[in-house]
C-alpha cells in the first residue's frame, strides 16, 4: 500500500473563507439555513506535488506550502510550530 500527503498533489488548494448568502457576504452559517443559495468563496493557492514524507527540515517544504502554512497563520491568528508530514514522529517539523 502506498502511503500518500493528504494534500500533495493537488494542482490547486482552496479555502473556504466566508459565504455569499442572500446576496451578502457572511462570514459564519446561518443557524436558519433554508433552501436559499449558499455559495463558498474560496482563496485559492497553489498546490505542490513533492513527497513531504521524506523532508528533514522545516527549509525543505515547497513555496507554495509555506504560502499556505503563512495564510493560515495569519487567518487563524495563532503560529503553526509543527507541520507533520506524516504519521511516525521523525516526519514531525518544528518551525
Amino acid at each position: 500500500m502506498m502511503k500518500t500527503d493528504v494534500l500533495s498533489g493537488f494542482d490547486k488548494v482552496l479555502v473556504c473563507t466566508n459565504y455569499k448568502y442572500k446576496g451578502k457576504k457572511i462570514y459564519n452559517l446561518p443557524y436558519d439555513l433554508s433552501d436559499e443559495s449558499l455559495e463558498p468563496i474560496y482563496e485559492e493557492f497553489t498546490g505542490w506535488s513533492e513527497d513531504l514524507r521524506n523532508l528533514k527540515s522545516i527549509d525543505e517544504l515547497p513555496e507554495s506550502l509555506n504560502d499556505y502554512i503563512n495564510f493560515l497563520e495569519k487567518e487563524l491568528n495563532i503560529p503553526i510550530v509543527i507541520v507533520s508530514v506524516g504519521p511516525d514522529r521523525k516526519e514531525t517539523l518544528f518551525r
